[in-house]
């Protein structure tokens, strides 16, 4: 069946325009930070729904949340656009409407070295200046606009077999742990396991002898908590984190910078299938006078040179940081799902003991179409 698909209209009833709407998508996200800063709680609810839908933007998933709860529907969990639904083998079911993320427009372009060795971009393909050196193609992010797409309830036709993590996933910590190291390796850090402790903590990272410290006393389960926490430090707040330091949330304004790493820490965990909510509620109890502190701080030092940042713009910011950390790291760590998008399907279509049917009331038949998925 197709759907009936309705555009999205502003408040006199007219289509929005493309700028209209990036503009109310722009303000909804901005309510939304706005509450999670007033309850602390919503930010711990965004973390969950980063952590289903981890390919996408902090951003994006909040709106997505917000489109869903508005309709009074379940959180999304799968989401893609008409065409790639179609290409899957489903198709949009009649009277649902669009929900909408913000994407970015973008434009390919050539760099090249002009004779007097300054730099110039060109339509990839035009014709170079004379006497220029070609430096290679570009893609260029040149403004945003919104994007339509449905969540895998709004659909119907070949059924999908989603993993999905919780309580009855079995989580192997040796092999997370591992991926936590690689990560860490590639970011130029060892990891060292030692029964030494650094102040009270039970990790610590080390910027200027690039290593992570894990105690030795805790748990393979503990001990990979804690690296997946450290490695949030070393991934958002080593020495050149000029952003978190206007922000706030650099190594050395440690309130939001704990929050931060703990934020990635969860989210990393809690994709795997692993509730680290109780462990971590004093650090994300914490978030709102973080975020508070941080924005009286940045006031303060007005006179100093640093722009006024409202605690809008720096929740966005948090947001934007833990989640991108945590997708460079649940790439590697390859969680169970595919963080949201149904275009990974054919890149990884590996199934889960721990695994769901959405889409119908029950088990495909041996015989019907089953499709790997998140």
């Amino acid at each position: 069946m197709a759907a009936d698909v309705q555009p999205v209209t502003s408040e006199s009833g007219a289509r929005m325009t493309p700028e209209e709407r990036i503009f109310t998508l722009t303000e909804g996200l901005h309510r939304i930070l706005e509450k999670a800063v007033e309850s602390p709680s919503h930010w711990q609810v965004l973390l969950d729904a980063s952590a289903t839908l981890w390919r996408y933007s902090g951003g994006n998933v909040a709106l997505l949340m917000m489109q869903m709860a508005q309709r009074g529907t379940e959180e999304p969990t799968l989401v893609a656009g008409y065409k790639e639904w179609a290409r899957h083998g489903r198709t949009v079911s009649r009277g649902e409407h669009a929900l909408w993320v913000i994407a970015p427009r973008t434009a390919r372009v050539q760099q090249v070295t002009l004779p007097d060795g300054t730099l110039q971009r060109i339509p990839a393909g035009g014709q170079l200046p004379q006497g220029a050196v070609d430096q290679g193609k570009k893609t260029l992010i040149t403004g945003w606009r919104g994007q339509a797409v449905f969540d895998v309830s709004q659909t119907e036709g070949d059924p999908l077999l989603v993993p999905r993590g919780g309580a009855d996933s079995v989580v192997d910590a040796a092999e997370l742990w591992s991926s936590l190291q690689t990560v860490a390796s590639s970011h130029g850090f060892k990891v060292d396991v030692t029964a030494a402790q650094y102040g009270l903590t039970s990790g610590f990272t080390d910027f200027a002898e690039h290593r992570v410290q894990v105690g030795a006393w805790l748990s393979p389960e503990e001990r990979t908590a804690v690296l997946a926490h450290e490695i949030g430090h070393v991934l958002l707040h080593g020495p050149d984190d000029g952003l978190g330091r206007l922000y706030g949330s650099s190594a050395d304004h440690r309130g939001l910078a704990e929050v931060e790493a703990e934020s990635v820490a969860y989210t990393v965990l809690k994709a795997h299938g692993i509730d680290r909510g109780p462990q971590s509620a004093t650090y994300l109890a914490g978030w709102a006078d973080a975020v508070l502190d941080a924005e009286r701080d940045v006031m303060s030092q007005e006179g100093a040179g640093k722009r006024p940042v409202s605690r809008v713009d720096i929740a966005k910011s948090v947001l934007g940081r833990v989640t991108a950390a945590s997708k460079g790291i649940l790439e590697i760590a390859h969680p169970p799902g595919f963080g949201g998008k149904i275009t990974a399907i054919d890149a990884d279509p590996r199934l889960s003991p721990t695994a769901a049917y959405v889409g119908l009331g029950g088990p495909a038949t041996p015989d019907g179409p089953v499709m790997a998925g998140p």
